[in-house]
């Protein structure tokens, strides 16, 4: 059964997708037992679910905070102009600075959105001077800080009629 788009999943694959993403540690009885099926149609069905892509490898969640990465922040980018190859070569180089966690393209006011996690203040304002304003096409720099994480790690929505008790 291939896989094109998120049209093409029966109940089963949302049920499957649902509870991976709740916990990625199921085994592959406890995930069958979850979704009614026996071990081999369960792991036939992961497998096409991974080889079509909708099931992009699996990870630990960690705690910034006990590993010593107390401040998170924001960074929002002004470019100083819009060619493909200004963005590739930017795009090439934040993907290596490991503070970086996630980088976004926006549209809107800012041309691009860090978000950046550091031991304290001082680290932050390091990786800020002389990482992300040494990247090119830099024009603009505007960071703030997050004082409270209400949610972090969030997990993608399962439509309604798909989901179970795999959560």
């Amino acid at each position: 059964m291939p896989y094109d788009s998120a049209r093409d999943l029966d109940r089963t694959d949302w049920l499957i997708l649902g509870a991976l993403q709740a916990n990625a540690r199921l085994t592959m009885a406890e995930l069958a037992e979850k979704v009614s099926l026996s071990q081999s149609p369960c792991w036939r069905r992961v497998q096409l679910l991974e080889r079509a892509g909708f099931i992009l490898g699996y990870r630990a969640q960690l705690d910034r905070s006990r590993l010593g990465l107390g401040v998170h922040g924001f960074v929002n980018l002004r470019m100083e102009n819009h060619t493909p190859r200004t963005a590739a070569s930017f795009e090439r180089q934040v993907v290596a600075l490991p503070e970086v966690i996630a980088c976004q393209n926006l549209s809107g006011q800012h041309d691009y959105q860090l978000e950046i996690v550091a031991a304290d203040h001082a680290g932050f304002a390091r990786i800020v001077r002389e990482k992300i304003r040494s990247l090119p096409g830099v024009k603009g720099i505007y960071t703030s800080f997050t004082l409270e994480e209400v949610k972090a790690g969030g997990a993608l929505p399962i439509p309604k009629r798909w989901r179970c008790c795999a959560r």
